[in-house]
């Protein structure tokens, strides 16, 4: 949707515009956001208005399979870097969700289609958008169909990064995007179809930068958690240095995975009465501010979560519990 004249001219892009500082919707997903106040502007004003997600901020991929009646490709497109023999009859397959069937049979797994552990929206068109929760930090890219770039399967599209989903519930004019009955939240994205979408290109070139020494204050993190408690100390203190080093790796380190651990272990010795809690909790935080600057947000939660978890499950260190 266009805000002004210079939002609908020609060669006009997101970048440089003035509207979204200003708090008008532009340039569809690459203006959402998570302030109320400016959200309920918006639909109080054009509740009309669909709702679209941007699913790389919020740390989705779905898997969008669609049920078009077209002409089937070369086989080669069907199943991309994935041959399928010209003995093998093709009959009956027409869409979307047999591709992605058969990709699932190959695999052994179930088609995401048939996943009821996580939510699935109904398209207008006849379509299905089956929703995961993006793990491991990867940033997965999107794809259209079985294109000639990245693709997964014929009429199976991805988004993510670059990308949005219309959330269920939106009406328009082909219809209403409707939840399938089942789970209301997203899954974790399920490692077998990771797999497939690290295999078809989903995920953008690692760029791996020099090593760069724990930040200092990390390291006085790290020193802290272990100094004069011994073997608890020590413990906290190699996973809180694997947690530091992640500024090193602004993506692909996985930063949540390291961090869980380590407040999980913490909040194991904790309850063991081997590390008082402030302390621990002040640790986490450093190492997990200098790891990943200004994503408290992020990083909060893990921190509450793992040491909440933990604390429920005392750690034994040298015969003590």
């Amino acid at each position: 949707m266009g805000n002004c004249a210079a939002c609908r001219e020609p060669g006009h892009t997101y970048r440089g515009c003035r509207c979204p500082a200003l708090g008008r919707w532009c340039h569809g997903f690459r203006a959402a956001s998570l302030d109320f106040a400016r959200i309920e502007q918006w639909w109080g004003a054009h509740p009309e208005f669909g709702v679209g997600i941007a699913c790389g901020p919020a740390g989705l991929v779905v898997i969008d399979i669609d049920a078009h009646s077209r002409q089937l490709p070369a086989r080669d497109r069907l199943l991309p870097g994935i041959g399928i023999a010209d003995t093998v009859d093709l009959t009956g397959l027409a869409n979307g969700f047999h591709t992605l069937a058969v990709l699932a049979a190959l695999r052994g797994v179930a088609s995401p289609a048939e996943d009821e552990a996580t939510l699935r929206v109904r398209t207008p068109s006849g379509g299905l958008h089956v929703w995961y929760r993006a793990m491991s930090g990867h940033r997965w890219q999107c794809s259209s169909g079985s294109s000639g770039g990245r693709a997964l399967a014929w009429q199976v599209d991805v988004r993510a990064h670059g990308g949005y989903v219309v959330a269920p519930g939106t009406v328009t004019e082909a219809g209403a995007y409707e939840a399938v009955r089942g789970a209301r939240e997203p899954a974790p994205l399920p490692a077998w179809l990771a797999r497939e979408l690290e295999r078809t290109g989903h995920l953008p070139p690692v760029h791996v930068p020099a090593p760069r020494p724990v930040p200092p204050r990390a390291r006085q993190a790290v020193l802290a958690a272990g100094g004069g408690l011994g073997a608890a100390g020590r413990v906290l203190a190699g996973l809180l240095a694997e947690v530091a080093a992640c500024a090193a790796v602004p993506e692909g380190a996985a930063f949540t995975e390291k961090l869980n651990r380590a407040a999980y272990t913490a909040g194991g010795l904790v309850a063991a009465g081997l590390l008082a809690e402030l302390e621990a909790e002040r640790a986490l935080w450093e190492a997990a501010a200098q790891a990943r600057p200004g994503q408290e947000r992020r990083y909060g939660a893990v921190i509450r979560s793992g040491l909440s978890v933990g604390r429920s499950r005392p750690l034994s260190l040298g015969g003590r519990s």
